[in-house]
């Protein structure tokens, strides 16, 4: 699996699936849940409305409608409360259920944004070190291609820094 950091917006990628850092009712919100649901347009919503929501850590996907991907995860990630309320254990559980669904869906590569590190205030570092723990863990055959799409140039220093030298780098916006 090639994994690759850039700096960019999510919505903009020519990816089989992008990951959605979704919340519970899978209706939209802020951050990178709101800006997928406006690029994605109206039948994102309706399409997430027949799941009744998703538990933090699950995953569920529609198709990407108005966004240049075939697909969207959507993932509830977790809220920070310290790290005593199995939050590590659900994050990595969102990737682990975002790639599964990308396998069984055909996605040769997906792209994911830092889950949980905005409004829910998991740590960042923390964050970067579970999620390319879990992806370099995974064992199935696709996705090929991971994309960690970091938001800010603080994020893509961090998971760099946190990948080392063993990942290939991509600054620059795709």
């Amino acid at each position: 699996m090639q994994l690759e950091f850039i700096q960019g917006d999510i919505t903009k990628l020519k990816v089989d699936a992008i990951v959605n850092a979704a919340n519970c009712s899978l209706l939209g919100g802020g951050g990178v849940d709101g800006a997928i649901h406006r690029a994605a347009g109206p039948e994102l919503v309706e399409a997430c409305r027949p799941f009744g929501g998703c538990r933090t850590g699950e995953a569920v996907i529609t198709p990407g409608f108005r966004l240049p991907c075939r697909f969207v995860i959507h993932t509830p990630g977790p809220v920070w409360n310290g790290g005593s309320r199995g939050e590590p254990e659900l994050l990595a559980s969102c990737y682990r259920n975002s790639l599964r669904l990308a396998e069984e869906n055909s996605c040769r590569s997906v792209a994911f944004p830092a889950i949980s590190t905005g409004v829910y205030r998991f740590p960042k570092r923390e964050a970067a070190e579970i999620a390319l723990a879990t992806v370099r863990s995974w064992r199935g055959a696709l996705p090929e291609t991971v994309i960690f799409c970091c938001f800010s140039p603080e994020d893509l220093e961090i998971y760099r820094e946190t990948a080392g030298d063993s990942a290939g780098f991509c600054g620059s916006k795709r």
